[in-house]
């Protein structure tokens, strides 16, 4: 067993110095940096006043206090925040663009509509009535109950026509064994334009290319 060694003898092995020395801090340079200077009346010297500015601090008057029946009421902002107010707002004047964009395009096809109403178009009255007294098989038609040379000229076309007017008068007469004639002849020969048993253009213009009178025509 090792014995302590004995006081006042250095120890067999190496010395070891301190890694770190604390020493105590001196306060008499922060305090005297924290002291108060001293003021030397032969350093500074006095500044008179300037007097105060027309308009300054000094010279305005305190208001008097507003009553309180004529303080703005605290305004309340309710259920409804801000936001949905202004978003109420946008809504309303967006609809009110809308209404009135419909009501222009609308507008201009009433007005339209109102001044075409009154435009009438004349009649032609003469050519109403040339219409009207115009025969519709044709200028020259013939049919029962006329009489003249150009029956008497049927009646004689008509006989040179096989089995159509046989043994037929030629008078001048247009009655009823004629008007059979005719109506022989348009179903034989296929005319479809005039009506049944009247002599128009179109049964005119077919019996014609077929025969040939005396006279050359």
């Amino acid at each position: 067993m090792s014995t302590p060694p004995e006081p006042g003898s250095s120890p067999g092995g190496p010395v070891l110095e301190p890694a770190r020395v604390l020493r105590r801090r001196r306060s008499d340079n922060l305090a005297a940096l924290m002291r108060e200077p001293r003021r030397d009346s032969s350093v500074f010297e006095s500044v008179p006043v300037p007097r105060p500015i027309f308009g300054s601090e000094a010279e305005t008057q305190e208001l008097p206090p507003v009553p309180s029946e004529l303080r703005p009421l605290p305004t309340t902002t309710g259920p409804f925040g801000p936001g949905l107010r202004r978003a109420a707002i946008v809504v309303g004047v967006s609809a009110a663009a809308l209404v009135g964009f419909a009501c222009a395009l609308l507008l201009p096809g009433k007005g339209e509509a109102s001044t075409a109403q009154p435009v009438s178009t004349p009649t032609p009255v003469a050519s109403a009535t040339v219409s009207a007294t115009a025969d519709p098989d044709g200028a020259g038609t013939l049919r029962e109950g006329d009489s003249g040379s150009e029956v008497k000229e049927l009646e004689q076309r008509l006989l040179l026509i096989p089995n159509v007017y046989e043994n037929g008068s030629t008078s001048g007469q247009y009655d009823a064994t004629l008007t059979a004639a005719v109506a022989r002849f348009q179903v034989w020969y296929g005319i479809r334009g005039d009506e049944n048993g009247v002599y128009g253009d179109d049964t005119r213009k077919d019996l014609e290319s077929r025969t040939t009178l005396d006279n050359g025509q």
